[in-house]
């Protein structure tokens, strides 16, 4: 049967502080026995498009990737 988990002010204040912080992503919090053990934290930073990448994905600046090694024929 699971444990009761236990929360204290320190944890919380550990959790509010990490949630204010981050504006993208992902807050796990790890328990171990009815106990918060560990706090993960994913951000996700997200940039607006400027001039220079859309010209790159518009392919005008494509490079040939030449392969490491010729491959034998048999």
């Amino acid at each position: 049967m699971a444990k009761p988990l236990k929360v204290d002010n320190v944890w919380l204040e550990r959790i509010a502080g990490m949630l204010d912080e981050m504006e993208f992503g992902s807050l796990n919090i790890v328990v171990h026995e009815g106990q918060i053990v560990q706090l993960e934290r994913t951000e996700r930073r997200r940039y607006e498009a400027n001039g220079s990448a859309a010209q790159r994905s518009s392919g005008s600046s494509r490079q040939t990737v030449k392969p490491l090694r010729k491959s034998e024929s048999r």
